[in-house]
């Protein structure tokens, strides 16, 4: 039936969704090619977790499932599928052991999203699959019992097309959001796509006085007016332009997709495993017993001495302030800077900075049991091009590899 195509399916992107749907369709027997349009495939997988490549998060199915919100329920039958234990165990036959860290990100062992690659290489290597690099799709047209994909060298005939595209994060590894055109060519709707997992920047210039402090447990909530729009708990990094590392990162998205984000509070609580009654009443008690000393050494027991002095001139105090001097109004104005710390966002990084594409193709038009199009049998779309966006510690990865086998399960 399919012997007139040149293929029996066509992957149009080699990123993490588009290299499982390729090597699976071709295990089924499939004629597959995988166009990619840069010069190697899978650059995202290279650059991502710092170069070590955060594979998924340890955790059941659920808790990937809980880690896109609301979104997060259109993956269950891919997880059901290829889920978090098919993950490792998929990597590990190829060669790559992996470790759990403390924050539940699964690794490989070596620490190189290398070896991550070469696995899903490999594992592609020993099939029939074509890859084919440097050849972007340029064009996706519907013909009688299939598809014809244009490229700038060649013109070609498949039965079934997976989109995996990407989305528009990190443009700078060719991701620049082809799929969305492709998409809407066949009556797809775009829900608006914004960076997400991205560095949220902040209004007041004293921030970059804590540049490269890290802490390991804040909490963080992003606030309009009085109503928490995001929030996440977790390690932060103080940048020159604002915050970045795992909490900013997470609850970026609601920034991002705000029309006015300088309307946006960040608030921060530098100490959530502290109660403010308990905080007020360890300054009040240290101070009264280390009187001479200084303010800013006396809150360096709680926290990071660089932020005590910062948040101290935030208060309107002298750096020099002996701890005796401490009055009860000051202390307030202290325990609410380290529990309540008000920062008036600016923005994000954008797109450039951005981990992934918040936005994409609406679920809603897309069998969540395939990955088939509802829009046009034959049209398949997996990983980022997807309205689906995660939390950072693997989630996302691990969207990308089920929804991507499931596609190349049913093409």
């Amino acid at each position: 039936m399919t012997a007139f195509f040149d293929f029996d399916a066509i992957v149009l992107g080699a990123g993490a969704a588009g290299l499982m749907a390729a090597i699976h369709a071709a295990e089924r027997g499939r004629r597959v090619l995988l166009l990619e349009k840069g010069k190697k495939p899978g650059v995202k997988i290279l650059m991502s977790g710092g170069t070590r490549c955060n594979i998924t998060h340890d955790c059941d199915n659920r808790g990937i499932v809980e880690a896109f919100g609301p979104n997060g329920k259109f993956l269950h039958s891919a997880l059901a599928n290829f889920g978090v234990k098919e993950t490792i165990a998929f990597f590990e036959a190829e060669g790559v052991a992996t470790k759990v860290e403390d924050t539940g990100k699964i690794f490989p062992v070596s620490d190189r999203a290398l070896d991550v690659l070469n696995a899903l290489l490999r594992r592609l290597g020993r099939t029939s699959a074509t890859l084919a690099l440097q050849e972007p799709a340029r064009d996706l047209e519907a013909i009688d019992g299939g598809f014809r994909v244009v490229t700038d060298k060649r013109t070609l005939s498949c039965e079934r097309v997976v989109v995996t595209t990407g989305g528009l994060s990190f443009p700078g590894c060719g991701t620049t959001g082809d799929g969305y055109g492709f998409a809407t060519k066949f009556g797809h709707t775009i829900v608006s796509t914004r960076p997400a997992l991205v560095p949220v920047t902040v209004q007041p210039a004293w921030i970059k006085e804590l540049q490269g402090v890290t802490m390991p447990d804040i909490g963080l909530k992003v606030i309009e007016d009085s109503k928490i729009l995001s929030a996440r708990r977790g390690s932060t990094l103080f940048a020159h332009f604002g915050l970045t590392g795992p909490a900013p990162l997470d609850v970026s998205r609601a920034i991002s997709g705000h029309a006015t984000p300088t309307k946006l509070i960040l608030e921060l609580d530098l100490l959530p495993n502290v109660k403010e009654p308990a905080f007020d009443d360890f300054l009040r008690i240290e101070t009264a017993a280390n009187g001479k000393q200084l303010l800013a050494v006396v809150m360096s027991e709680m926290l990071p001495r660089r932020v005590c002095d910062q948040l101290i001139q935030v208060c309107g105090l002298p750096l020099d302030r002996r701890a005796a001097a401490l009055s009860k109004m000051d202390r307030a104005k202290l325990v609410q800077s380290v529990k309540r710390l008000r920062l008036p966002v600016k923005g994000t990084l954008g797109y450039e900075k951005a981990e992934v594409t918040a936005g994409g193709v609406s679920l809603d038009e897309v069998d969540s049991r395939t990955m088939q199009s509802k829009k046009k049998p034959g049209l398949y779309l997996a990983g980022e091009v997807l309205d689906l966006d995660g939390w950072i510690g693997g989630y996302n990865f691990q969207s990308a590899w089920s929804t991507g086998w499931l596609a190349g399960q049913h093409v």
